[in-house]
């Protein structure tokens, strides 16, 4: 199946708080401390051995290759109030047991977890897939450690599946949610 994946960012979107932007090199240091979080590397399938800028220049070469090659990407979140960079969400695609999924990912700064600032993005990714027809269903793939995550995708709507990411990584499970589902849920 073929995502239309130059649609898949939502850059100029907004949420009652939130305004999406692409991801920018000049966001690279106020992206730094996200990297010193515990367990983020591990719970992202990157090198915990590379040290924290290498992990943070790894990401922004990752969301580089990802608006090149139209594979979606994670857009910058803005705080519309206060104009703060809080995190990163969006839609991406994946290959899961080599089929192309669409993804909903989230990321956001330490400072700014618990307030609620990742469940109303992935909301807001949801929404703007299934409105624009982009996808019958979305996926989420968490560390089966990363509480906080799995937290976010429940209230997105997302039930765990019994499938995992891949046979050489065990530790994740696949949450999902189907359109058909959404739809009930909207009336």
């Amino acid at each position: 199946m073929a995502f239309p994946s130059n649609s898949l960012l939502l850059t100029g979107e907004k949420t009652d708080r939130l305004r999406f932007e692409l991801v920018s090199r000049k966001d690279f240091e106020v992206w730094l401390p996200f990297f010193k979080g515990e367990h983020v590397a591990k719970f992202l399938l990157l090198n915990s051995t590379l040290s924290d800028k290498e992990l943070c220049q790894l990401w922004f070469d990752k969301a580089m290759k990802r608006y090149t090659n139209s594979e979606g990407g994670l857009n910058a979140l803005i705080d519309i109030e206060t104009n703060k960079y809080i995190g990163q969400c969006g839609l991406l695609v994946q290959k899961i047991h080599n089929k192309p999924y669409i993804e909903i990912g989230y990321s956001i700064l330490p400072e700014f977890w618990g307030m609620g600032y990742a469940t109303e993005a992935a909301i807001k990714c949801r929404d703007y897939a299934f409105e624009h027809d982009l996808c019958t269903h979305l996926v989420s793939n968490i560390h089966k450690e990363n509480v906080g995550s799995q937290q976010v995708a429940i209230r997105n709507g997302m039930k765990p599946t019994n499938k995992i990411m891949s046979s050489d990584h065990p530790d994740f499970v696949l949450y999902e949610i189907h359109k058909k589902d959404w739809l009930k849920n909207q009336n």
